[in-house]
């Protein structure tokens, strides 16, 4: 799960600023989903698509899971998988010590069901070491400070690979919450300038493009790794993004130029990649069209190891089986993030089908026409169409705790 990249930036998608040819091969051959709804924030994200719950029912703080929760590390450990999370963790609480007590138990990613870890902000938060050149690491119960040449991306690649190496032989889960290609945006080992020490912190939107690339880069190499070990045509890759792209990233496509919304609940700020590999079962690559939003992830995962477990989303397994699937017909998204200002502008409750949303205040769009939703259709001049898909939605919106209980 790539931190902060939206549709628009895999080639596959229409990109045209960047260049992905390995997750472009990935959805050749698998499935391309072209509509999968996340929330616009990485904490509701990651919380949402680990426990498969609308953010009311367990969402208390930003950058926290509440260890009474069960993940879907827990799911595929009881299902007798080896578990391994690699990357970006932020859930420990650490922004909120005063209201976390546990916000300092390095035990947490265990408790989630993950066997072993290779992690950045455990306990340690951001201010106190970086993600990418020298990167500040808690592994397995060890802090450890990366050198000078150190890269953070390829350090948690690099265990994850080797995690795969030693559980070759049994069925494995692996989480990786990718570092890349949130800000700051930063020099790879790749760009010119890695070889300017001084240049290894220097933010500039313009190493965004080699941050993709190297993105695609370890998707690559993973890949790579399962073929070498003979594992990969029973293996199933799962790739997406948490939210959408940093908004002062603008990219190129084939239709148009997407500024990046993340934080909004624009459909830039929730609009994902999406891509599911599985060469014994999918032979032939294709592209689905219909809504999948991140509550779907955890009953697919559950489908995978036969287990019966309650969640908000629906399996898209029959899907990756060529089975006969009931698209759904609306995602929903209840958006409270608790960060800043600015984000918090953005709270917010919604539903949507493919080509019209409907928020708790009643704002309804065409999202097709008015992607950026400046525009909300006024009732006066609905068709007789778009009231019956607004009395629809209305309804569906019924279906959850309204906003002001909510507070």
């Amino acid at each position: 799960m790539a931190d902060d990249m939206g549709y628009e930036c895999l080639s596959s998608n229409g990109s045209i600023a960047y260049n992905t040819p390995n997750l472009d091969h990935l959805a050749s051959n698998g499935i391309r989903f072209s509509k999968c709804i996340s929330q616009p924030l990485c904490t509701p994200s990651r919380v949402k698509i680990m426990t498969g719950l609308y953010n009311y029912r367990n969402y208390d703080y930003f950058g926290h899971l509440n260890t009474n929760q069960y993940t879907f590390g827990n799911l595929m450990q009881d299902a007798g998988y080896a578990t391994c999370i690699t990357g970006k963790w932020q859930l420990n609480g650490a922004y909120h010590k005063d209201n976390i007590p546990d916000w300092n138990d390095n035990t947490k990613p265990n408790t989630f069901g993950f066997d072993e870890y290779c992690l950045w902000q455990l306990t340690k938060s951001g201010n106190e070491g970086g993600r990418y050149a020298a990167p500040l690491i808690e592994q397995n119960g060890k802090t450890i400070q990366g050198k000078t040449n150190d890269y953070g991306p390829d350090i948690f690649a690099n265990y994850l690979m080797d995690f795969m190496e030693r559980k070759k032989d049994k069925p494995f889960f692996i989480y990786y919450p990718m570092v890349l290609v949130h800000d700051p945006f930063v020099p790879t080992p790749d760009s010119k300038d890695w070889g300017q020490i001084e240049l290894r912190k220097k933010n500039d939107t313009a190493y965004f493009k080699d941050m993709v690339a190297y993105t695609d880069k370890i998707i690559g190499k993973i890949v790579t790794k399962l073929k070498t070990l003979n594992i990969d045509d029973n293996t199933i890759i799962i790739f997406t993004g948490d939210n959408g792209t940093h908004p002062t990233i603008f990219s190129k496509t084939v239709n148009s130029t997407v500024q990046g919304a993340k934080g909004n609940t624009i459909d830039a700020g929730t609009h994902v990649p999406l891509i599911v590999s599985w060469p014994k079962e999918i032979k032939k690559g294709s592209v689905y069209s219909e809504l999948i939003e991140f509550s779907d992830f955890f009953p697919t995962l559950a489908d995978i190891v036969d287990k019966k477990i309650s969640s908000d989303g629906r399996s898209f397994y029959p899907l990756l089986k060529g089975n006969d699937y009931k698209a759904r017909n609306t995602a929903f998204v209840h958006y409270d993030p608790q960060w800043g200002k600015r984000i918090n502008q953005y709270k917010n409750q919604f539903v949507r089908t493919l080509d019209y949303k409907l928020y708790q205040d009643g704002t309804f769009f065409n999202l097709n026409k008015d992607p950026l939703e400046k525009h909300p259709i006024h009732l006066d001049s609905l068709t007789e169409k778009e009231l019956e898909t607004k009395r629809f939605l209305m309804d569906e919106l019924k279906k959850h705790p309204n906003w002001k209980s909510t507070e």
